[in-house]
């Protein structure tokens, strides 16, 4: 019975999010069943993306866990720049960044803190890792300064997001083949001497090669469908109930679309490998910042109209404030739950925060 509960509630949430879509059910109910209906679909995509991993081993699935994990919030994002909602997309992206930064490693630390007392992992990728994040910072920071301090027009501030969206591209494909190819033995994740006895007991995918790759392209056309119907509804909702576009954006798609990392970082933690769950975590804010932004700028160029990549203040704030606590954590190499706690605290204050714009 267990068994088959969460296939069930996957394919109930699936259908009914669509009669809701298609039916024309209230805004409100539609947002519902598809926020719902995208973590179960989410779930399903880590899940899927889990069991292709093992076959791909550790740090390329680390990678796929962070890929198909952003595909989401991917997806709504293009959608969201078709409509021409550009703040909303912007919105998204820093809550993609802090929410993986602080939710999905807050939850992941503390959780993997609970159960263990210290985890330990790569102290180089760690220092790596917050390097990378800071050039995700100062490149969504210097569009934003020479606009705003009237030092170029907004046509040459497009032009600039294009030129700064393909270095930040170059960059991610350089850290790929460095990570991935060229340091992959340098860059390996330390073992935790619970580890060992972990893996040694840990017991082989559920599904075959073949069936988890089947899964996981499944998986992501389902998401891209529920992606579509949740963004249909999100400006009425917005305006129902008196949301900002930056608190919508930011945390309500974030969470929705982080589903998948939630799940995969955490089992992970608690199973001890905190490295990997790090790798999903900081990864994924890595490949929202360099990757998947100036992805969206290209579109919007190709769509007829550039997005530019400049950022509100609160935006720029809040991206800081989480890179600079998640560095500040990750670059020792070791984590515990009470660093886990830190990570929240800094989550709920900026929520709290946006919620109030």
């Amino acid at each position: 019975m267990k068994k088959w509960l969460s296939p069930a509630l996957l394919v109930i949430t699936f259908l009914l999010s669509a009669a809701g879509h298609f039916l024309g059910w209230n805004f409100t109910l539609q947002f519902i069943l598809s926020a719902i209906s995208v973590i179960f679909v989410a779930g399903f995509l880590g899940k899927a993306t889990e069991s292709v991993a093992h076959y791909a081993g550790q740090r390329l699935g680390g990678f796929l866990n962070a890929t198909f994990g952003n595909a989401a919030e991917l997806i709504i994002a293009i959608l969201l720049v078709k409509q021409g909602l550009y703040d909303m997309v912007k919105a998204s992206i820093t809550g993609s960044i802090i929410g993986n930064l602080l939710l999905v490693l807050g939850l992941s630390v503390f959780a993997g803190g609970l159960k263990f007392k210290i985890q330990k992992y790569n102290v180089t990728l760690a220092g790596l890792n917050g390097s990378l994040m800071i050039l995700g910072i100062i490149a969504l920071f210097i569009p934003a300064v020479f606009l705003n301090t009237h030092s170029i027009t907004e046509s040459d501030t497009k032009f600039l997001s294009l030129v700064v969206a393909g270095i930040l591209i170059v960059a991610y494909l350089a850290w790929l083949l460095f990570s991935m190819i060229t340091h992959k033995d340098y860059l390996n994740d330390v073992s935790n001497d619970g580890e060992q006895e972990e893996l040694a007991h840990e017991h082989a995918p559920t599904w075959s090669k073949g069936r988890s790759i089947l899964y996981l392209v499944v998986a992501t056309v389902m998401v891209a469908f529920v992606s579509e119907w949740l963004v249909g509804v999100l400006e009425p909702v917005s305006h129902e109930y008196g949301l900002s576009e930056l608190f919508v954006g930011a945390f309500l798609v974030a969470i929705v679309g982080n589903a998948a990392e939630h799940s995969a970082a955490i089992m992970l933690a608690m199973k001890n490998k905190i490295g990997a769950a790090v790798e999903i975590a900081v990864g994924s804010s890595l490949q929202i910042a360099l990757f998947v932004a100036p992805v969206l700028v290209f579109i919007s160029f190709f769509m007829g109209d550039t997005m530019d990549i400049v950022f509100t203040t609160i935006e720029l704030v809040a991206i800081g404030v989480a890179v600079f606590i998640a560095k500040s954590i990750t670059q020792d190499g070791a984590t515990n739950w009470y660093e886990g706690l830190m990570l929240l605290a800094v989550y709920v204050i900026l929520g709290f925060s946006f919620y109030l714009v």
